[in-house]
């Protein structure tokens, strides 16, 4: 599959732009998508001067007709579409649950979840539809689902439904060659984790510092599993800082 055509939701900064530039690299070529184009723009740069092939189109994934447009340029550009890195995430204010505001639940459900959905869609149906038939899809989830900071229920509630979506559609896709595995990413330093270092919330309470890995790790990690034949799967991947607090917790 190395070479294929692919999109990479919030590739502007983190996780995204460190897998778009990754899928560059190994030969993709990619739509670059997420709310902000500046950002979009800035990565297809870095892409194009490594001698890479990417374009930028602002959506937001939590309009469907937004992100049908998407599959739809991708398709009118190169014909197919063979990779969906479903990426584009938020984090909302830490706060207990009981002071969680509707704003920021839906918030964090529409982009993290209903987002996440309506991109598997658009991108099986193109996959389902077209010759050769087939492609992958792979999530971005998170080790949040299964063990959540303090604080976190919008983020974490959201996440864990990413595994069951995961599940799903690995089953939908079977009998139309469409693949899907997800990525669990713990600590990987970008924006949204660069005060790990210094400290974050443990579980009683307390301030500690945590490890953190360069993002690139996860970038090559989702290399790995997009250049598989559609007869292998990669269902599950965690990719982690390797003395973060997870494992014995702690």
């Amino acid at each position: 599959m190395s070479g294929g055509i692919g999109i990479v939701t919030g590739a502007g900064s983190g996780i995204g732009r460190a897998v778009a530039l990754a899928l560059a690299a190994a030969g993709w070529r990619l739509a670059l998508t997420g709310r902000r184009r500046e950002r979009l723009e800035a990565v297809e740069r870095e892409i194009r001067a490594a001698g890479g092939e990417a374009f930028s189109i602002s959506a937001d994934v939590g309009d469907a007709k937004a992100v049908d447009g998407v599959v739809a340029e991708v398709v009118a550009r190169y014909g197919r579409l063979d990779l969906l890195f479903n990426n584009a995430g938020i984090f909302t204010p830490a706060v207990p649950v009981d002071e969680i505001s509707d704003a920021d639940w839906l918030g964090s459900v529409t982009t993290n979840l209903t987002g996440a959905f309506y991109c598997t869609r658009a991108a099986f149906r193109q996959m389902r539809a077209q010759s050769p038939q087939g492609g992958r899809i792979i999530n971005n989830g998170s080790i949040a689902a299964t063990v959540p900071r303090p604080n976190s229920a919008p983020y974490t509630a959201t996440k864990h439904a990413i595994t069951g979506l995961t599940r799903s559609t690995a089953l939908d896709g079977r009998p139309y060659k469409i693949a899907c595995g997800q990525i669990d990413v713990g600590n990987a330093e970008t924006e949204m984790t660069i005060t790990f270092k210094d400290g974050a919330r443990q579980a009683d309470g307390s301030m500690k510092p945590e490890a953190v890995m360069d993002a690139r790790h996860a970038g090559d990690a989702v290399v790995y599993m997009a250049g598989l034949p559609l007869d292998a799967n990669v269902l599950f991947m965690t990719v982690m800082a390797t003395t973060m607090p997870y494992v014995g917790r702690g």
